[in-house]
């Protein structure tokens, strides 16, 4: 259970690699959170992150995950809420693609949408059911404000994203009342190494800052969270500009 402080007490970071994730659990374990289980491909990298969360003093472990293997999203993760109740599920997984490579190519661009969509849309309501099963959680996903409006540059990310973030905003609705809380982050550009050689968008920001608006997001209760939180004015202008007058925006 969450303490009397609000933070979640354990952490399943679905992403277990994830910058965004990590820094999430980084500052929530700085608080109080005390067992994090890190879900991702079996990997040095995946026992680095739980050794660098194990040195601030969590209790930290780590189970198979593939976003790609959605047949095996239910039985690994419910080894997890097997363990015991999890407060917290941060779904922090996703790839970036390479919009000219995958227009090109139509089986990468699959590839994107599975991974940010589909693997997420299985991942997300295995968690969904077991928080609901315990009666109490978060779950917490990480859109993107490129779901809010498809651009030239990177159409087939931003689609992916948005058909997340409206799953996201659907399973909160079919959730309400139930004690479990669906929150959804949309963060800009953040400096990750996922983004190292592209140029930066305005508002660009870290995962630390990301990481910050999620804590202050969950002790609010909030269903959404702009990471900048002036992207949301930005991004309402932005949706109503006609087509036209977008396509020429250099965005």
């Amino acid at each position: 259970m969450k303490d009397a402080f609000g933070t979640p007490q354990s952490l399943l970071v679905l992403g277990g690699t994830s910058e965004i994730g990590l820094a999430t659990a980084r500052r929530l374990v700085a608080r109080r959170t005390r067992t994090v289980w890190l879900a991702g491909r079996l990997s040095p990298a995946l026992e680095k992150a739980a050794s660098g969360l194990r040195d601030l003093g969590a209790d930290v472990r780590t189970v198979a995950f593939d976003a790609l293997d959605p047949e095996s999203h239910e039985e690994n993760l419910g080894k997890v809420f097997a363990e015991g109740d999890i407060d917290m599920v941060l779904l922090a997984f996703g790839v970036l693609g390479d919009q000219a490579r995958d227009e090109d190519e139509p089986l990468a661009a699959v590839c994107v949408a599975q991974t940010n969509y589909t693997g997420a849309v299985s991942a997300g309501l295995v968690c969904a059911r077991a928080l609901q099963s315990q009666g109490h959680g978060s779950l917490v996903v990480l859109s993107s404000v490129a779901g809010e409006r498809a651009r030239r540059a990177n159409f087939i990310y931003g689609s992916s994203k948005a058909g997340l973030d409206a799953f996201a905003q659907g399973l909160g609705d079919a959730l309400y009342g139930t004690g479990v809380h669906v929150m959804v982050v949309r963060p800009g550009f953040v400096r990750t190494k996922m983004t190292v050689g592209l140029e930066e968008a305005p508002m660009a920001t870290t995962p630390e800052a990301v990481a910050e608006a999620i804590e202050t997001g969950l002790r609010r209760r909030s269903e959404t969270v702009w990471v900048p939180g002036a992207l949301r004015m930005v991004m309402s202008a932005l949706r109503h500009v006609p087509r036209p007058l977008f396509r020429r925006l250099p965005v």
